[in-house]
């Protein structure tokens, strides 16, 4: 697998690959708050260019600025999750039904990719397991030659780990690569109609596995530095994001 650091095709210093491969890791949660002061002592650069790069991921939907408190991680709402996904069905479906039959070279570029996979799930390395999931879409993309389609699948997939992280209760890792392995069968077969319709079920699958029901609870991290039970949940507000991460892995079938 490529180094994370140079999967979205940008400088592997940059201030938008940085927040975009911690994102595709996990390692940065919906709701952050990336401040400007911060980051450009981080990266040694003015306050100007980190607003620049904030202002790129704004129009890539990853973050937003909040009037006078400064820029976050986005937390998206349970319209566009579902909006997301549909894109994704949209965007993957066109691009396996149109791609040509894959080199030897390229076809082994997916079995390593799918043992990365295997390996991450027998390590119980959820982080690495997040980022090597959403970087298979990517690398099909990679894979079909179109760099364009590429851009708008790491964007794309960066939107559904949020999504994932705000919505999803568990994590079914082993069924997740299975559906990856059904995908590249029909790849390497050259039956690239098969695999459409395998990434579309495997889009289904994830996105039937998303707890879109839940209110968000505004104080919930200070609830929880307080050690103060829960809220009773309310009834569900439409397009009303839950706060914290409520994942686990689940190393199961189904």
């Amino acid at each position: 697998m490529q180094d994370k650091k140079t999967r979205t095709g940008q400088p592997p210093d940059s201030i938008d690959s940085a927040i975009l491969n911690a994102i595709l890791s996990a390692r940065i949660k919906p709701g952050a708050r990336l401040g400007e002061s911060q980051l450009a002592e981080l990266f040694s650069v003015s306050r100007t260019r980190v607003r620049e790069a904030m202002m790129r991921l704004e129009a890539r939907g990853i973050v937003h600025v909040s009037p006078k408190r400064g820029w976050y991680v986005h937390e998206p709402s349970t319209t566009e999750a579902m909006q997301v996904y549909a894109a994704r069905r949209i965007v993957e479906v066109g691009l396996l039904n149109t791609m040509k039959p894959l080199t030897e070279p390229q076809k082994q570029v997916l079995r390593d990719h799918l043992a990365e996979e295997k390996a991450a799930i027998a390590e119980g390395d959820r982080q690495t397991l997040t980022f090597l999931m959403g970087d298979f879409h990517i690398r099909i993309a990679e894979l079909a030659g179109n760099p364009i389609l590429t851009h708008i699948l790491q964007n794309l997939t960066a939107r559904t780990i949020l999504i994932s992280m705000l919505y999803q209760s568990e994590f079914h890792a082993i069924e997740s690569h299975e559906g990856h392995c059904r995908i590249a069968e029909a790849i390497e077969r050259d039956d690239f109609s098969a695999a459409a319709a395998l990434a579309v079920q495997h889009l289904d699958e994830v996105e039937t596995g998303l707890d879109l029901t839940l209110t968000r609870d505004p104080l919930a991290d200070l609830r929880q530095s307080l050690s103060l039970p829960s809220r009773t949940p309310d009834k569900p507000v439409p397009g009303a994001p839950i706060p914290t991460t409520r994942t686990t892995l689940q190393l199961r079938k189904g």
